[in-house]
């Protein structure tokens, strides 16, 4: 059998080149009826960037935008059967778009490009928790917030800690969390907000779901950041210190990741950490395979590359 796989991959390979076949997909190809697929799109800091960069731009002309990024979903998910489209955080601030209407244009073509899910990043809480609830209402989508205990505001009740998705009948959980306001954030502006635990949150909420909710996969979009040089809590600290947890897909730090980078989380197990840079200039992609039973099937033992990012525009 390893043989026979061996050379199938081989012929694979040479007809379509590596950089455009996974091990999944040959895997895939050769048992097809046995695995259900699930394309994971996410973006992360997109500041308002609605249009792309100006033509004049030093580093990013005619590059980037959500109007572009719209254009891509929309392929993708002709292309495949699966999709669910995410964000990490930190939709509003950066261009007159936002000073001019508070987060509303962004809000409305998320909703007409249907995401799934979203979590508040840092400047979220730009226009205060009263301006991010006057406009909320265009989203049609929830903001996923498990470590912000907004019961005392005006938001109370209109964030939700988690959500679940079924595709195909693979059940996805989500859940949201975000970075420490106090310091980063004018105290005005998220008001009574009550901090959370990032790590005692994020074991709390992926046990509920994998546990609990018999879901088959678990992502949590975090606005904590990658990595950084001191010790501050980063997405690479919560994957190696929580379990349960499928994907995380990140913001804050405008990572521009190649590919989805691979962990041991407290119990051993891998959790991917994914990150798409900022200002829509890259869709982040991660697609998840499940056999019959259900369960994510992880093929490490290849020098393939099945976790990959479309390029920057």
């Amino acid at each position: 059998m390893q043989n026979r796989r061996k050379f199938v991959k081989n012929i694979l390979i040479g007809a379509a080149g590596i950089s455009t076949l996974s091990s999944f997909d040959i895997l895939n190809v050769t048992r097809k009826e046995k695995h259900v697929k699930l394309t994971i799109l996410h973006t992360n800091d997109m500041h308002s960037r609605v249009d792309p960069f100006g033509p004049n731009d030093k580093k990013y002309a005619n590059q980037g935008g959500i109007s572009r990024i719209a254009h891509l979903v929309e392929k993708i998910r002709n292309e495949e059967a699966n999709v669910i489209l995410l964000d990490a955080g930190d939709i509003f601030q950066g261009t007159p778009y936002f000073n001019l209407f508070g987060g509303e244009v962004e809000l409305k073509l998320m909703s007409q490009m249907k995401y799934d899910a979203s979590t508040m990043g840092n400047h979220d809480f730009d226009n205060g928790i009263e301006g991010f609830n006057n406009v909320l209402h265009n989203a049609n989508f929830p903001f996923l917030c498990s470590n912000y205990d907004f019961s005392k505001t005006i938001l109370n009740g209109k964030t939700k800690p988690y959500h679940i998705i079924e595709k195909q009948g693979i059940k996805i959980g989500i859940f949201g969390i975000g970075i420490e306001l106090d310091g980063l954030v004018d105290s005005r502006l998220y008001g009574k907000t009550i901090y959370n635990d990032p790590i005692e949150s994020a074991n709390k909420y992926a046990a509920l779901l994998k546990e609990e909710h018999a879901c088959n996969a678990v992502i949590c979009l975090s606005h904590l950041g990658y990595e950084y040089e001191d010790k501050t809590l980063s997405d690479k600290t919560l994957a190696k210190e929580t379990k349960n947890i499928d994907l995380i897909i990140g913001g804050h730090t405008h990572t521009f990741l190649d590919k989805a980078v691979t962990f041991y989380n407290k119990v051993g197990k891998l959790t991917l950490v994914n990150q798409a840079g900022w200002a829509a200039l890259s869709l982040g992609r991660v697609d998840f395979y499940f056999n019959r039973e259900k369960e994510r099937i992880e093929d490490l033992n290849t020098s393939f590359k099945p976790y990959k990012n479309y390029a920057k525009f």
